[in-house]
């Protein structure tokens, strides 16, 4: 009667918070992720996360429960104390999410910063080019890089450290965790089906939508007291008949050694692309609504709905506004295009360290009402160009076409 012992759970990991249920299986599952990746009752787990995120509840908490070790929880992180606080407490077992080890890696570099007996990192969420620097600048640590929701009936764990993966499947595992890769409309945002209405596997090396079959020994529990959400997180008849997949949301891709790599949220297909810019220190993206036009170089078939991207420079950088339009026009499709630019001194963060979209949607792209610089894609110019209150009547009167 496991599946009726039930509590609620808020989760943050993206949007509103909605209340996931929560059995009591899910919850030794999670307390179990610490003891997988090595950890021991001789270890001392240092935990900075807020106990709402799953992560440090769950996992830390739960883990070091079941694990009988030594808990020291911090009631807010601090990347100044954060390594002093590990020699402090002879912390060998952190936790982090992706932002928290680019925040220790943005302080500034001072001697002895590997001088700790931290062995194991666990978490998600980290860069690539975060992960090599952390390696670097703080020694020997074992990053045990993972993949799950809350809510969800699916994870991986990187045992290897091979940089960059999530984790890696195999006959066996797909066994008990039975995921596939499918094929996704970006324009139409949703799967794609054939002709007779199945989805389709993505190829190796292709990245797809990661969905993962509901049954008996991997249920889904949805969210307590809101079936439409419940039921927007399942995909029904998949590749046959009576078949149910819960849908992660999250596009993912596995390579030709069966390593798999997380690749974007859904709806964030251009997000990646500023990578590529290294005056660029943090970014955000989302959807503005553009109202009394049609947009015909996003989202075909979406009136109303624009991409913007949201900005922070690194100290004393400039953007070079015809590079960026070269670089997003080449690597990305028509429709993951930003159309907008907003270059902003800082962001608004959630307390797990995710980038707060909601306020940049409602305030929408006014250069009489917001003192961010802000551009727009210019197709006949070649570049992005600041958006001026005229050219902002323009674009609402439909005399600009976006």
């Amino acid at each position: 009667h496991l599946r009726n012992a039930l509590m609620h759970y808020f989760d943050f990991i993206t949007g509103l918070p909605k209340a996931a249920v929560i059995s009591h299986l899910q919850i030794l599952k999670g307390a179990a992720g610490l003891w997988a990746f090595g950890a021991t009752s001789e270890d001392i787990i240092y935990i900075t996360l807020p106990l709402y995120h799953s992560a440090a509840s769950l996992l830390g908490i739960g883990g070091c429960i079941q694990l009988g070790a030594t808990c020291v929880l911090k009631k807010k992180f601090s990347a100044s104390q954060f390594w002093n606080d590990c020699r402090r407490y002879n912390v060998t077992v952190i936790q982090y999410i992706g932002e928290l080890c680019r925040y220790l890696c943005n302080q500034p570099v001072k001697e002895g910063e590997k001088n700790h007996k931290v062995r194991l990192a666990v978490g998600n969420g980290v860069r690539n080019d975060v992960w090599r620097e952390f390696l670097d600048r703080f020694g020997a640590v074992k990053i045990c890089e993972f993949y799950g929701a809350t809510e969800g009936n699916i994870c991986f764990m990187n045992h290897t450290g091979k940089i960059g993966s999530v984790g890696r499947t195999n006959f066996f595992y797909k066994l008990f965790f039975p995921f596939d890769l499918i094929k996704y409309d970006f324009q139409k945002d949703e799967p794609i089906r054939n002709k007779h209405g199945w989805c389709e596997k993505v190829k190796k090396g292709e990245a797809g939508l990661l969905i993962s079959k509901v049954n008996a020994k991997n249920p889904f529990f949805g969210y307590a007291g809101n079936k439409r959400h419940t039921e927007k997180k399942l995909l029904c008849e998949v590749f046959k008949k009576g078949d149910l997949y819960f849908n992660t949301g999250d596009l993912m891709l596995q390579d030709h050694d069966n390593f798999l790599y997380f690749w974007d949220r859904i709806g964030d297909t251009f997000r990646y692309i500023y990578c590529f810019f290294c005056v660029v220190y943090h970014y955000n993206v989302n959807f503005i609504h553009v109202t009394n036009c049609h947009l015909t170089s996003f989202c075909a078939d979406h009136e109303g709905k624009a991409g913007m991207a949201s900005l922070i420079l690194k100290h004393n950088a400039s953007l070079d506004l015809e590079q960026m339009y070269k670089q997003v026009v080449t690597y990305l499709p028509s429709y993951a295009c930003p159309l907008f630019l907003r270059v902003q001194e800082k962001m608004e963060m959630t307390g797990t360290f995710k980038q707060q979209k909601f306020q940049l949607v409602d305030e929408g792209f006014n250069p009489s009402t917001i003192t961010d610089p802000l551009y727009f894609l210019d197709h006949s110019k070649k570049a992005y160009v600041l958006l001026t209150k005229e050219l902002h009547e323009m674009i609402l009167s439909g005399k600009m076409k976006l």
